[in-house]
């Protein structure tokens, strides 16, 4: 097998819990360069990988003619100038979300994606969740009926931030953190766009920590999005339907619920003894070994580092990060002026592959 060498931008928290994890042991992989201006982070990255060559800045790293693919792990403000600067490397780009922090940066992405004609794939790993793609299987199935509505929460407890989370200037906020991970969600889930947006946002400890959205489909289905940074882990979809009711709660379930469309029939389910399925044994099995363990990232990465070996697309793209951006900074228009904003004018044909 022919390995895909990869080269790590930024070696903070995140890269050092997950991606050095997962690069240094994904098959096909060679993990063979490091960068970050930090000399206590570059330390001990190259600790954990120590045959990847270490650099003080990303651009060096680009330079280097054996690095085919770029893992991108920096401050969401950074995201935008790295990005471009690797595909014009033409390099193979994986970024961790949001694709920028801004629509104009966004764009300069999408163009220099399109100009470099290399696979371009955003961090949305919860895509390779077993549980969301389970989730999406059973809404395709029509097994609920006409759909209703939707409704979503994803919080964290209180933590002590990085000064750049605590900016929306700076690129942080609950909007970029989680908010965007539900958003791509429900793309995924019902393949049609976002076309309204309604928010309300609120800042008690640093600055947009907390957003409510209230999201109308292309179909008209209608989402209602709580997301906050003080509020305790929770990460739940509930999704309505006229024949009855999917849900599941990242953290706790071992599969999706199903629930028809009367309380008898939810009591009766409540008191059924249930028979594990092989998977979800599985599944219970990984939560008790490694409860703070996400197996998407792996997945997501290994589908990042196929693409690029194989020199063919990868999904979640840059286009869905994009479009993800597109709520976000809808949101943020709501707020300021306090009315529904309509998404029917996104130029799709300008730069969707």
């Amino acid at each position: 097998m022919t390995l895909v060498k990869v080269g790590l931008i930024g070696c903070g928290r995140i890269a050092q819990a997950v991606h050095i994890n997962i690069l240094t042991r994904l098959a096909g992989t060679e993990l063979v360069a490091l960068a970050d201006p930090d000399p206590q982070r570059r330390e001990e990255a190259k600790r954990r990988a120590p045959a990847a060559t270490a650099f003080t800045d990303y651009q060096e790293l680009l330079e280097g003619s054996d690095v085919e693919a770029v893992v991108i792990c920096l401050p969401n403000a950074l995201h935008a100038e790295v990005a471009v600067a690797a595909l014009q490397k033409s390099k193979h780009v994986y970024l961790e979300k949001p694709l920028a922090t801004t629509l104009a940066e966004g764009r300069q992405v999408l163009a220099a994606w399109r100009q470099a004609g290399t696979v371009g794939m955003i961090g949305f790993n919860f895509r390779f969740n077993a549980l969301y793609q389970s989730m999406k299987e059973h809404i395709q199935s029509g097994r609920l009926g006409e759909l209703v509505s939707v409704r979503s929460v994803f919080s964290s407890p209180v933590r002590t931030l990085p000064a750049w989370k605590q900016s929306r200037h700076s690129g942080g906020g609950v909007l970029f953190d989680l908010a965007s991970h539900h958003i791509d969600l429900i793309r995924f889930f019902f393949g049609q766009e976002i076309c309204e947006v309604f928010a309300g946002l609120r800042s008690q400890r640093t600055e947009v920590d907390s957003a409510m959205l209230q999201l109308r489909l292309a179909d008209g289905l209608l989402v209602q999005s709580f997301f906050s940074l003080n509020a305790g882990d929770d990460d739940r979809f509930e999704i309505y339907g006229q024949a009855g009711r999917l849900a599941v709660d990242r953290y706790l379930s071992l599969d999706v619920e199903i629930t028809g469309p009367t309380r008898e029939f939810a009591r009766l389910k409540r008191w059924m003894p249930g028979v594990p399925t092989l998977a979800r044994s599985r599944r219970l099995l990984e939560s008790i070994l490694a409860p703070n363990d996400e197996p998407s990232y792996r997945a997501a990465l290994a589908h990042f580092v196929a693409a690029a070996r194989a020199d063919q697309p990868a999904k979640p793209n840059f286009w869905d990060g994009y479009r993800s951006l597109v709520v976000v900074a809808a949101a943020e228009e709501s707020v300021r002026t306090g009315r529904v904003v309509s998404l029917s004018d996104v130029p799709d044909e300008d730069f969707a592959r």
